[in-house]
């Protein structure tokens, strides 16, 4: 076992989850938004989180060499973990 390689790929598993959890929590915020629960203050709120999150993803993957396509798992017959 290689330990640089080790260390990435810890990353990229790590990076993974946080990718779908990132990807859950914007879908919920859109349904939310869709549903009419949240006001329009909230609204301009989580778009902006959202996006944020979203560049910090991008940062921590070049920061680790990473591409947004190395974090998503191939499932086999099921597809791919990730949306994209």
């Amino acid at each position: 076992m290689d330990p640089d390689r080790v260390g990435r790929d810890l990353v990229c598993l790590v990076l993974t989850v946080v990718e779908l959890l990132r990807q859950l929590m914007e879908r919920q915020a859109l349904h939310r938004c869709d549903q009419g629960d949240v006001t329009d203050d909230q609204i301009e709120r989580i778009g902006t989180t959202l996006m944020l999150l979203d560049e910090r993803m991008d940062e921590l993957c070049a920061q680790h060499g990473l591409t947004r396509d190395e974090l998503n798992l191939d499932l086999g017959p099921l597809g791919t973990l990730l949306e994209r």
